[in-house]
């Protein structure tokens, strides 16, 4: 009777400390790239756990959508994922919001990709062409903006709604003249289809009137309620990661291979690489990795809420919450 009670005790006052670290499963945006590899290099190197952070899962998505639908689901946790997918989301599902608590993408690496031989140069030239993407791509879905801001009829242009994989060989094939997506997702698609770079177009949406984010990292309100410093430490050891894999692109890239045993590490180097294009901005150079420009934010807003056509404009406050970011020094990552 004695041993029952001294088990009981010992269960009771483990139950706390258990409650105090749950087990944090984590959903990508895609399949598991070099973009997706700085994850993989904390999660290896045990900067999670040194925050206290029980992460038991680092897994593949299927696009931000599908990402924010798992987090709402209560499957995972915390996930990876489009700032535009969120704001839809939330404009959609009043008192389910989901929160971003750090800025990954400083710009979205939206773009128009076509070839020289179509003569796309500026968006005036896409009157009267053919463009593909997948009918999910957040590039596709704000070409209407797009088009607006510079003075283009969106019906000029027609659009084939296709599966990812199949939009670079339509393109690099002739049957289409222009796709939607990153730039450097398709670059390198285009790349290893025997596309040579001089040949490849980039019509990029950041220089054409839209200066937008993108991937962050992404909490449901109930998790983020319940543990702020769990959430508060899987922050801290993102930004670790990336901060390290700007450092040392080729270790992050081990941790992918160790994970990935078929992953072409010339290939995977070279596309977070170009990912390091809309990361290691001059903006998050000089404030630090992690954080959103107010007013460029809700600017963000606005314009998502006229392209997806949402049925509400939501409040930033509702979007991003800078309170679980360490400070701006600790989060630099270098000239």
């Amino acid at each position: 009777m004695r041993f029952l009670t001294i088990a009981a005790t010992l269960l009771l006052a483990a139950a706390p400390a258990a409650a105090q670290s749950p087990t944090v499963k984590f959903s990508l945006d895609w399949i598991l790239q070099g973009q997706q590899a700085p994850f993989l290099l904390g999660q290896e190197k045990g900067y999670y756990a040194a925050e206290g952070v029980n992460l038991a899962a680092v897994d593949a998505g299927r696009g931000s959508s599908d990402t924010i639908g798992r987090i709402a689901s209560g499957v995972y946790e915390i996930g990876f994922g489009d700032l535009s997918s969120l704001i839809e989301f939330n404009a959609k599902n009043p008192g389910k919001e989901m929160i971003a608590v750090a800025m990954i993408y400083d710009q979205a690496p939206f773009a128009i990709v076509s070839l020289k031989k179509h003569g796309i140069a500026k968006p005036a030239d896409l009157k009267g062409k053919k463009g593909a993407s997948p009918s999910f791509d957040s590039t596709y879905r704000l070409f209407n903006v797009f088009a607006k801001v510079n003075g283009l009829d969106p019906a000029s242009m027609t659009w084939a709604n296709v599966a990812p994989q199949l939009r670079e060989p339509m393109l690099a094939r002739g049957e289409t003249e222009a796709i939607a997506g990153f730039s450097f997702t398709s670059r390198l698609s285009l790349r290893g289809l025997g596309v040579a770079d001089g040949d490849i177009t980039t019509l990029m949406l950041r220089d054409h009137g839209l200066d937008m984010y993108s991937n962050a990292v992404i909490v449901s309100p109930d998790f983020l309620r319940k543990n702020p410093a769990v959430v508060r430490g899987f922050v801290k050891a993102t930004i670790r990661a990336w901060i390290d894999s700007i450092n040392n692109p080729t270790m992050a890239i081990a941790a992918l291979k160790a994970r990935e045993p078929l992953t072409n590490e010339g290939v995977e180097l070279q596309r977070l690489a170009m990912a390091f294009e809309f990361i290691a901005t001059e903006n998050t150079k000089r404030n630090g990795l992690g954080d959103v420009d107010p007013a460029r934010l809700q600017k963000n807003i606005d314009l998502v809420t006229e392209g997806f056509q949402l049925p509400r404009k939501i409040p930033a406050e509702l979007v991003f919450d800078r309170s679980y970011l360490a400070p701006a020094a600790e989060r630099r990552i270098g000239g």
